[in-house]
């Protein structure tokens, strides 16, 4: 079928939904594809769910009907749906999403809720491999009286990360570093929290990842070589030996096979850290102190 030819026989929502389900459901599996209808009908026409479900024989027009369709066509070849509506939510904060950044993961998030719900009122915090800039967004959101740090090593990362911040009415100071420049250092006082999800992904798990995040988040942001999976650890941990308060707190996403060999990393480093299971149920975060 010609791409440009519309997959849709009728202009009725209901249809349409329909030929996203027959046409997705062996991708994505039903509950996904039903997710993704309520995404782009929010996205398209401004419909909340109550609306959506109450209103789906309603019919809309040509050129809505032509999103709905290079949609449909962008979620076959594995387009992230987060991509195609071009934002994403994380901890009440809206974010931009491109393939220039991660897609904040849930997990992310779960790890920004503890932080925001234990940390007390830091004063000074730093997010290392921000990315999207979702973790110190969402924490300067949380803390407004904190000063937040966020580094990045990508330009293109960090121009979405601006663009979020200033969505968000947050004000975040933004550098473009390398944190595995054995030199790699910032100005000014200590700081009481140090935040990083960096690449933690060992090019041997290629195999076991979805195409969605092969082809269309950026290789950079995940991956680590085989033989050196703590690479950036082994980078933060350093930084953070030196540069961390006394009594400031340390939190890592981690790789759920390296959570013990990171806590050892950073004992050796004279960092007391314990490690946290996700809500999967797997070891996903640790959480340290000096």
């Amino acid at each position: 079928m010609n791409t440009t030819e519309l997959r849709f026989r009728s202009n009725r929502v209901s249809d349409i939904a329909a030929r996203f389900h027959a046409d997705l459901d062996a991708l994505y599996g039903a509950a996904e594809v039903g997710l993704f209808v309520e995404m782009l009908c929010a996205e398209f026409l401004g419909w909340d769910r109550t609306r959506y479900l109450l209103h789906r024989s309603s019919t809309i027009d040509q050129s809505d009907m032509l999103r709905f369709h290079w949609a449909l066509l962008d979620l076959e070849r594995y387009r992230p749906i987060q991509h195609i509506v071009g934002h994403v939510d994380f901890c009440g904060c809206r974010l931009e999403v491109s393939p220039d950044v991660l897609i904040p993961r849930p997990e992310t998030e779960e790890l920004v809720a503890r932080l925001v719900r234990d940390a007390g009122a830091p004063s000074a915090v730093l997010d290392l491999c921000t990315g999207s800039g979702c973790i110190a967004i969402a924490l300067a959101h949380a803390f407004p009286g904190a000063a937040v740090t966020a580094v990045d090593v990508s330009p293109a990362a960090l121009a979405v990360a601006r663009r979020n911040a200033a969505a968000n009415a947050v004000g975040v100071g933004f550098v473009e570093a390398d944190v595995l420049d054995p030199h790699f250092d910032l100005p000014g006082p200590p700081f009481d929290l140090v935040v990083s999800n960096p690449p933690y992904v060992r090019q041997c798990e290629r195999s076991s990842m979805s195409p969605n995040v092969l082809r269309f988040d950026p290789a950079l942001a995940l991956f680590v070589p085989d033989d050196d999976p703590l690479l950036f650890y082994r980078a933060v941990g350093r930084f953070a030996a030196r540069r961390l308060a006394p009594g400031g707190r340390l939190a890592l996403e981690v790789n759920e096979a390296f959570g013990d060999a990171t806590c050892d990393l950073l004992r050796s480093l004279g960092i007391r850290t314990s490690l946290a299971d996700d809500f999967r149920g797997r070891p996903r975060f640790v959480l340290a102190s000096r």
